[in-house]
């Protein structure tokens, strides 16, 4: 019973692994994970943290220890004047140095940290947008292919069931030997049209599974996509265009860092130790000394005007490349709907079309029946019905393909 209760739930764990591999959400989901760009950009962000946790490290207590030692013999009255090098130094010593921090210099360092794990963020949000992009195309392209062949096979399931109706009235001289053959031949066409669908569909295939990076090469039967047209969110609330702003706010943080460097700075020390000549009563040469530096930038060739002119020409730059993607953006999408609508009013046409074709496909049926269809006619209307099929199918990939390419800038 055991035996039993376990393979059931194995063969429930398969038929849901299966249901799920077949998907676009699981394509989708595979490439992310598989993604080194998006791995990357999580390493940079942990990177930056790191950067955050130098930036408080450098401002605690910075202890180092130090040894001087150092002896200038006079040999015979020869040698270095004593009153300089006191005949030799010998010092081992510890010291402590801090610099007292300036609130508002940590404040800008840590909000240069923060834009810069915001760009990484925004970067790695358009990244995933690109990658589904590539994924929903790609597995539109299979589907599209998919169901091509798989609309060849009911076809050819169709054209067998009439081949043999068609031969017992060929054998009855209801209709000619080169008619029968004639419509052999439109079956083999059929079937090679089968052969190379499905080399094209393998093809598409292993091009998803490629992109997604999976190794897997059996193929399975891809479910419908299922595509709906998102609401577009306002332009600046895009992750497109939220690069713009972050980019912005740099400059202006750039700005307040340069700002900084030109405050005063302030530093505390002391160190503790023995530092002694050896002259006279060495024991009693250990000690201490503490005290607190300054530096205040006074002129330094107006690096500070420079930079500010460096800081402003990168921001013309910023928004003329804002100015460029709005007018764009708005190109687009306006383009990307006149398609969408054009493409759907062609679907709605050849749908009329379509429904006249398979009207005429059911008429020749009965008429061939009764032996009272011409076999060349009867060809020509199924020719028709499969092209205008085609044309169905190609649409609707389109119509999907265009819907995609709208949805890439609904986050």
């Amino acid at each position: 019973m055991k035996k039993i209760t376990g393979i059931l739930f194995f063969m429930n764990v398969a038929i849901i692994s299966f249901s799920q591999n077949n998907t676009l959400d699981y394509f989708i989901s595979r490439a992310v994970a598989n993604s080194p760009l998006i791995k990357d950009y999580t390493n940079q962000a942990a990177s930056v943290y790191t950067d955050s946790l130098l930036i408080r490290a450098s401002y605690k207590p910075q202890v180092t220890a130090s040894s001087f030692n150092s002896y200038a013999p006079v040999i015979k009255g020869i040698g270095y004047d004593g009153a300089i090098t006191n005949g030799g130094t010998f010092s081992a010593l510890a010291g402590v140095n801090k610099t007292i921090p300036n609130k508002k210099n940590l404040e800008t360092q840590f909000e240069s940290l923060r834009l810069q794990r915001q760009s990484i963020s925004n970067a790695s949000g358009i990244s995933e947008q690109d990658i589904r992009r590539t994924i929903t195309s790609q597995y539109i392209t299979a589907y599209g292919n998919l169901m091509q062949l798989n609309f060849l096979k009911g076809i050819d399931s169709f054209l067998t069931k009439e081949e043999t109706v068609l031969k017992k009235l060929t054998q009855q001289n209801v209709y000619r030997q080169a008619d029968y053959l004639a419509f052999l031949v439109t079956i083999q066409q059929q079937r090679l049209l089968i052969k190379q669908q499905a080399i094209q569909f393998q093809n598409d295939f292993a091009t998803l599974n490629y992109l997604c990076g999976i190794t897997d090469t059996s193929s399975v039967e891809l479910k419908n996509p299922n595509l709906q047209l998102s609401p577009l969110p306002g332009m600046e609330h895009s992750l497109f265009f939220k690069q713009f702003e972050i980019d912005s706010l740099k400059l202006v943080n750039n700005k307040m860092l340069v700002d900084m460097n030109y405050k005063p700075k302030f530093n505390v020390f002391a160190d503790a130790g023995f530092n002694s000549t050896l002259a006279y009563r060495a024991y009693k040469n250990f000690g201490t000394s503490f005290g607190i530096s300054a530096s205040v930038p006074i002129y330094d060739g107006k690096q500070k005007k420079i930079q500010y002119s460096k800081i402003a020409i990168a921001e013309r730059t910023r928004q003329q490349y804002q100015s460029f993607f709005v007018n764009q953006y708005n190109q687009q999408i306006a383009q990307l709907t006149q398609q969408l609508k054009a493409t759907e009013g062609l679907i709605s046409d050849i749908n009329d079309e379509l429904k006249y074709s398979e009207s005429l496909i059911k008429v020749n049926e009965k008429l061939l029946e009764t032996g009272e269809v011409k076999i060349a006619d009867y060809i020509l209307a199924l020719n028709n019905y499969l092209n205008a099929k085609n044309l169905v199918t190609q649409n609707n990939i389109n119509r999907l393909q265009i819907i995609n390419q709208i949805n890439y800038w609904n986050r």
